[in-house]
Parts: structure tokens; sequence; C-alpha cells
């Protein structure tokens, strides 16, 4: 391992042991319907991170979901059990376990927090109206979250001497454009039909606020 692949790990397992120790792990056991919110929506992620394209050794495209994941669960969960389907998808593949932290922190916790903090500043900042929150939570983070990861993961392939640049940009970063609107309707989507069918199913959403506008 590389020096900054050992501080990447030891940072998104310091994060992870973080959010683990303030997270009631009791309500799992007796709330039913977090049970299978938090289930249901791990393997959800874990079969869509199954289905991705190598372009080079660790260069992967895949969907992210993890916008409409975080909405789903809310900031801590989410961490925790990306964190779990992230390890689940890294040893099925037989992926590098040299690049997890790098992955866990670049790719699944960064992308998490950026789709947290929109969703806290439109709650607070934007009108409470559905649209707002299926657009400004749902579709906008979930263009920018893919981005985010896919640069700086480039990044890193980069400073690390792994690809040349040519190699990123052509083969990674001209993506970018492409996969931020897939990502966008891919999680706007699934937050729309939540929304209208299974609202409970949101962490982040209630009719009271968005809805009844109180």
């Amino acid at each position: 391992m590389t020096a900054f692949q050992l501080l990447s790990l030891g940072a998104y397992l310091l994060v992870f042991l973080a959010v683990v120790k303030n997270t009631d792990f009791a309500s799992v056991l007796s709330n039913k319907q977090l049970q299978h919110r938090v289930f249901g929506a791990a393997t959800a992620l874990f079969v869509l991170w199954l289905f991705r394209v190598s372009i080079h050794e660790g260069m992967v495209l895949q969907f992210l979901g993890l916008t409409a994941f975080t909405l789903i669960l809310g900031f801590r969960w989410a961490i925790i059990t990306s964190f779990f389907v992230l390890l689940a998808t890294t040893l099925l593949e037989g992926e590098s376990m040299a690049n997890f932290g790098v992955v866990g922190l670049l790719g699944t916790l960064a992308p998490i927090l950026f789709s947290y903090t929109v969703y806290i500043i439109t709650f607070h900042k934007m009108p409470k109206h559905l649209f707002t929150y299926i657009f400004a939570c749902g579709f906008f983070p979930g263009a920018v979250s893919i981005a985010i990861k896919m640069l700086l993961m480039s990044a890193f392939y980069y400073y690390s001497n792994l690809y040349t640049w040519d190699i990123i940009y052509e083969g990674y970063i001209m993506l970018v454009w492409l996969l931020m609107f897939q990502e966008a309707f891919f999680n706007g989507m699934v937050v729309t039909c939540l929304v209208v069918y299974k609202p409970q199913w949101l962490y982040t959403y209630s009719d009271k606020f968005y809805l009844d506008g109180k």
C-alpha cells in the first residue's frame, strides 16, 4: 500500500467507526420497517454495484445510486450500509483491497456527504415544496455526486502515477458528462417513485413539510 492508500483507509475506517459509535442499533431490532428499509436498500445497492464496466484495472464505470440511497436511509445508515456493500462487492469482484479505503473515502463517503449536505441546505434555505425535494435533493445531487467521485478518483490515479493523463482523460473524464445525466435520471426517478408510492421509505421526506407546507 502507498502512503495515500493507508491514510485513506485510516480516514475511512475512522469515519465509519465514529458513525457506528453514535448510531442506535437497538432501533433496528425494535423497528421492522427500519429493518426492511436498511436491508432492502443494501441489497438494491449491492446488485446495482455488481453491474460495472472496468476500463482499466481499478478504473470502473458504474451507477452510484448513493443520492437516493442517502435520502432513503439518512446520513449515518447510508455510511454504515454502504461500507459493507463496498466490502462485499470488492471481495466478490476480486478487486484489490489496497484501494478499499480510497474508493470508500472518495467514491462512497464523498458522494454521500455531498448528497446529504445538499438535502440539509435545501431543507433549511429553500421553499419546502414537493418538486424542490425531487429536483434539488434527487436529480441535482445525483448528477454532481458521480462527477465528484470520478474527478476525485481521476486525481488519485494521476497523482499516484497509476495511469497517464491521456488515459485518464480519454477513457474516464470524458465520460463524466454522459454519466451525470444518467445518474441524475436514475436517482431522480427512484426518489420520485418513492415519494408517490412509498414516502414512508424515505428517511428525509415527510408530507408534513413538502405537501402540507408546515
